[in-house]
C-alpha cells in the first residue's frame, strides 16, 4: 500500500472539462489499443505538445544567437566541407 500512498501523493491530478467529441477520441483510441486508458492518451498528448514548444524556443533561442553573432565565411566554408567530408564517407 505504501507504493499507491507515494503515487497518490507525487503524482498532481488534473481534472478538466472537454467536448464531447474529444472524449469520443480518446475512447477511440484507447478501444484501438493505441493507449491503455484516457489518462494515458491525455497524458502523451500533453508531453508531445510542452516538448513542441520547448523546441521551438530552442530553435528560436537558436536563431537569436546566430543574429547575434553570425557565422564567419571561414565557419560556413568548413562546415560545408565537413558536410561534403561526412557524405562522401557514406558507403551509399
Amino acid at each position: 500500500m505504501r507504493n499507491a500512498k507515494w503515487y497518490t501523493e507525487c503524482m498532481p491530478q488534473l481534472v478538466t472539462r472537454v467536448p464531447k467529441d474529444l472524449i469520443e477520441g480518446l475512447d477511440d483510441l484507447v478501444a484501438s489499443g493505441a493507449f491503455e486508458s484516457r489518462s494515458d492518451v491525455v497524458r502523451e498528448a500533453l508531453f508531445q505538445l510542452i516538448d513542441k514548444h520547448r523546441r521551438e524556443e530552442i530553435g528560436r533561442q537558436i536563431v537569436e544567437g546566430y543574429k547575434r553573432m553570425p557565422q564567419t565565411d571561414e565557419e560556413v566554408r568548413w562546415a560545408e566541407a565537413a558536410t561534403r567530408a561526412m557524405i562522401q564517407e557514406e558507403p551509399w
